[in-house]
């Protein structure tokens, strides 16, 4: 009878798990082992998911990415960490736990504090003031992913700094829109996701997938909800010719365009403006707002050619120099910018300068990745 009690009391207990037999926690650096091999029932089932096909593709969108698809992970630099926290909020995830420090000489120290081995990895961290040093902690955060065996890493940078380098414009100079780009790739990004390029065709630049966003429906909401009269969109330089006119468009407004003429680094002479501007409440739509030098001579050449007012956007408020005390002292009523870069304290006191987020808006363009749903549609 013992002999009996004894095999079903056997034949009932639990298998023991490999690796489990000395009876402590396993190291959260081999969670990913486990995590892959269960990846069917270890991760929620996607809607429109075929349950017999694990790998099959996702039929519809999630309005949420769950939050415990532990596959799924946002890491921040030090860049914009508020921004980071925000598209998290939006999403439903938790921002990933890292430690970022400097040794007494200024180099990086980083190191992850959680398992990303085959997940599906988003670092957002744009490269903004200052521009190296925001640089180099993005590089050294890909490259502890790619050793940390991350299954796909994609960086997030909302201002891509070095930009503004891209063709040789003069003799003997670097084109560093590319060089940045063979330095991202090369540390192991596996796509890029970026905001309002200041030329469209650094995309070509790259040889991994780029998804080019645009902040124009955070910032054509806003002016649609000011119902300015009058309005004339207006193009500070030919190169954002193309930007002003899908603002233009959207508003159903007429555009014009302002020639000006590049004499060094931070300075241009406003040459001419084409189009119709007297009597008009003027627009100015450019991608970027650094020392607010063109900025400004463009509102004055609008003012002084009998435009009303002047408004103008941005989508990336650098801002360095002596940009706020130009923008607080000129003739310009208002200037938008977005959260793409954190912005200062005099920036954030000044009531000309109103910001307005594009998190939501970067949330769901990571989701889309995540999801692998089309990105584009997110602007039809």
């Amino acid at each position: 009878m013992k002999s009996e009690i004894t095999e079903k009391l056997a034949a009932a207990a639990p298998t023991t798990l490999a690796g489990s037999t000395n009876g402590n926690a396993a190291d959260d650096s081999h969670d990913g082992d486990s995590s892959r091999a269960n990846q069917g029932a270890g991760r929620p089932r996607r809607d429109g998911e075929n349950p017999a096909d694990p790998k099959a593709k996702p039929q519809a969108r999630r309005s949420r990415v769950s939050n415990e698809d532990r596959r799924f992970k946002i890491f921040s630099g030090t860049a914009n960490r508020t921004l980071a926290e925000s598209i998290c909020e939006h999403i439903g995830v938790k921002l990933g736990e890292t430690k970022m420090q400097r040794f007494a000489d200024g180099e990086v120290y980083f190191q992850l504090l959680e398992n990303v081995r085959g997940a599906d990895v988003f670092v957002v961290q744009p490269t903004c003031y200052p521009v190296d040093q925001h640089l180099v902690e993005l590089l050294i955060m890909i490259d502890a992913l790619k050793r940390a065996s991350a299954g796909r890493i994609t960086v997030v940078v909302p201002y891509y700094g070095y930009a503004r380098q891209d063709r040789k414009d003069r003799p003997r100079v670097a084109i560093s829109s590319k060089l940045v780009a063979d330095l991202i790739t090369t540390a192991g990004a596996h796509r890029a996701l970026f905001m309002d390029l200041h030329a469209a065709q650094i995309q070509g630049f790259f040889n991994i997938p780029v998804d080019h966003m645009f902040a124009s429906p955070v910032l054509v909401s806003y002016f649609r909800e000011l119902n300015l009269p009058n309005l004339t969109v207006v193009s500070p330089d030919a190169g954002g010719v193309e930007r002003a006119r899908f603002f233009a468009t959207k508003l159903g407004v007429p555009m014009a365009i302002v020639d000006k003429r590049r004499t060094d680094i931070n300075v241009t002479e406003v040459m001419h403006i084409i189009g119709e501007v007297e009597g008009q409440t003027c627009l100015i739509v450019d991608d970027i707002v650094d020392t607010a030098s063109t900025l400004v001579k463009t509102a004055d050449a609008l003012l002084d050619q009998g435009a009303l007012a002047v408004y103008a956007c941005a989508s990336h408020p650098v801002l360095s120099g002596p940009a706020i005390e130009r923008i607080a002292s000129s003739r310009i009523e208002q200037v938008v910018v977005t959260d793409s870069i954190p912005l200062r304290e005099e920036a954030r006191n000044l009531p000309k300068i109103k910001v307005r987020s594009v998190a939501g808006l970067l949330a769901a363009t990571i989701e889309s990745i995540h999801m692998e749903t089309s990105v584009s549609a997110l602007f039809n």
